[in-house]
């Protein structure tokens, strides 16, 4: 069983409270849990403009891992309004 994690650290330069960082995540989580994988925020859930989210899919073929997180940062490049500072892919 190959198990992937994808982490990905945002900006969102337009929050201007948590309200609008948290409505900006919930549509984000939403749209990547089609992808068959979990999502969490993982770090600062405090800071209106920041957060860490992490992306985990397990199969037992690594292929289909890695083509699963590979589409879930597509989606997130294409539908983020916001940036994407840091990703970083482990599997496990």
């Amino acid at each position: 069983m190959v198990v992937g994690l994808l982490t990905l650290e945002l900006h969102f330069p337009h929050a201007r409270s948590l309200k609008d960082k948290r409505r900006e995540l919930q549509g984000l989580k939403d749209r990547l849990r089609r992808h068959n994988a979990a999502v969490a925020e993982l770090d600062h859930q405090d800071v209106w403009q920041r957060t860490r989210l992490g992306i985990v899919t397990l199969n037992a073929d690594a292929s289909i891992v890695e083509s699963i997180l590979d589409a879930a940062l597509r989606d997130v490049e294409a539908h983020l309004n916001g940036v994407i500072v840091q990703a970083e892919r482990r599997f496990l």
